[in-house]
């Protein structure tokens, strides 16, 4: 052609990749340009490959090599790169490199961004979690408590070879019903280097040999494993981050478990609002850590949070009080109360009669079942609850105590008033007509989201190893599915404004259509297609 052509005039004006300039031409991105050392050759601009990784994520582009090819063959990506392009090597280090510290916070610049535009408020919050399979190895497991089992096997071993090489051990002259004291590797080292082997036996030299070079390494081995478990059952040898849970959508469909994490993530009006990722399978323990970073991250916390019934625990009810947090959160049975046949059946201690006055429990059969004693309880995270006992005075001879009970004893039952006193504010709004409307959206908000990310984005399993490089990535792509959610709700909005009589004619054919009577509505196909015309 005599006058070659733009690539801007190839590039529709409502296309997501001019929303995608925008928006990172609005970062503030200090933090990112402060990495760069200066000096050989020039680099790249972090807002150009900004640019390029959301855009690419946007479109379910998530490997390094195929966005680079992307850059030779798309008009959008040569559009937006200013036709540069930087390899799958340059784009994987300023992806792993450059935004692995630096993403969280281009995150919530996006969420600020969504504020001010009116979509979201971050007044309220719905919450929930799903596991994502990591790219660990399925069979590189390692279990707690085989490790443990070896491990008490080995020191047994290693006990029984001192005893016969050292004198007067403390072993010796300890009672046998005394239980043995676990050896480790740092103690192993020092006995086995007091011993003298001036004046041993071949036999001795040789079970001294066996303790350095055979079992003081594989000791060793097992606290190293130990160690990097921590507090978890399980992890993966090929990604030490990831720990064994049960997912529900297992792709060979046989319950088995897979190296996984735990995603929790917060959503408001379907935009990611909050992102976060732990070890542990269930969601109750991490409600807390999960407001702590929200409060961290936009230095206050959501008026209202909505969860289903597994963060239904009594240290998340208290948390939530504490921090003025109105709370439509489910307990574990509160379905189940609502049927008839939960409510009818009389041995069941929640519908027991409480008399608060003198603090006692009446059976079914009247009994007045009174408190003996009171307990406490630690969780993992270390917290207290506190229970009372309550155990009737006798129960033989009572004609409902094949129903009510299988102990031989008198029936007790352990009562958690603090957690009781949660559950029923809990009951009172969720059956409330906010709590109502609460509970009919959030299968809209975090679930859709979830079925968006996993089978229309394809975000089924991570790319990554290790929780800081899975983190990054995530955080890219929570960036990208929020501006393809602002894309189309903006699109949605323009299209309404352009033509407000089509979509006005369609919701008074809808109004009208409903207030048929029931004559109308048993017509003939043929009859409703008329009686629609004439609407």
């Amino acid at each position: 052609v005599l006058f070659p052509m733009s690539i801007d005039s190839k590039i529709p004006e409502n296309s997501p990749v001019r929303l995608v300039n925008r928006i990172v031409d609005e970062l503030d991105l200090r933090s990112i340009d402060f990495g760069y050392k200066g000096g050989g050759n020039s680099s790249y601009h972090p807002r150009m490959m900004l640019k390029v990784l959301f855009y690419a994520y946007l479109n379910n582009v998530y490997s390094c090599r195929k966005i680079a090819a992307q850059l030779e063959q798309n008009i959008y990506y040569m559009w937006l790169s200013g036709d540069q392009r930087p390899n799958f090597r340059t784009i994987n280090n300023f992806r792993s490199l450059r935004l692995k510290d630096n993403i969280h916070g281009l995150f919530i610049q996006v969420v600020y961004m969504l504020v001010e535009m009116g979509y979201i408020t971050l007044k309220e919050i719905y919450i929930d979690g799903t596991k994502i399979e990591s790219k660990a190895n399925r069979y590189t497991f390692v279990w707690r408590k085989s490790v443990e089992r070896y491990k008490e096997k080995l020191e047994a071993k290693v006990r029984g070879i001192l005893s016969q090489i050292e004198e007067g051990i403390a072993q010796d002259n300890q009672p046998d019903d005394d239980p043995p004291t676990p050896i480790n590797s740092k103690e192993l080292k020092q006995r086995i280097a007091a011993i003298n082997k001036e004046n041993k036996t071949k036999k001795e030299l040789k079970q001294i040999k066996d303790l350095e070079n055979k079992h003081l390494p594989k000791l060793e081995e097992y606290e190293q494993k130990l160690a990097i478990m921590g507090d978890r059952n399980s992890y993966s040898k090929t990604d030490p981050d990831a720990t064994f849970m049960r997912m529900k959508d297992d792709h060979m469909r046989n319950g088995q478990l897979k190296p996984s994490y735990n995603k929790q993530v917060g959503t408001e009006n379907q935009f990611f609002t909050y992102y976060d990722i732990y070890y542990n399978p269930g969601d109750t323990l991490t409600m807390i850590p999960f407001f702590k970073g929200f409060k961290k991250s936009y230095e206050e916390l959501p008026n209202k949070a909505c969860a289903d019934a597994g963060y239904g625990s009594e240290e998340n009810y208290e948390y939530m009080e504490s921090e003025g947090i109105v709370a439509y959160v489910k307990y574990n049975y509160f379905h189940k109360e609502q049927k008839r046949s939960f409510k009818n059946n009389s041995f069941i201690q929640q519908n027991f009669y409480y008399n608060q006055k003198e603090d006692y429990f009446v059976c079914p059969m009247g009994q007045h079942m009174h408190r003996i004693k009171d307990i406490t309880r630690e969780n993992k995270t270390g917290f207290i609850s506190h229970l009372a006992v309550y155990k009737a005075k006798r129960c033989e001879g009572c004609p409902m105590r094949g129903s009510c009970h299988k102990s031989k004893r008198s029936r007790e039952i352990e009562v958690n008033h603090k957690l009781r006193e949660y559950r029923r504010k809990a009951r009172e709004r969720l059956t409330s007509e906010e709590g109502l409307k609460r509970r009919s959206r959030r299968p809209i908000e975090p679930e859709a989201v979830f079925g968006q990310m996993k089978y229309n984005k394809s975000y089924n399993r991570f790319r990554h190893a290790g929780i800081d490089k899975i983190k990054m990535d995530f955080g890219i792509f929570a960036i990208a599915f929020n501006i393809l959610k602002l894309h189309r709700k903006m699109t949605k909005k323009q299209k309404a404004t352009q033509n407000p009589y089509k979509y006005s004619k369609t919701l008074l054919f809808r109004v009208n259509l409903s207030s048929l009577n029931q004559k109308t509505r048993v017509l003939s196909f043929k009859e409703k297609t008329l009686d629609k015309v004439a609407v």
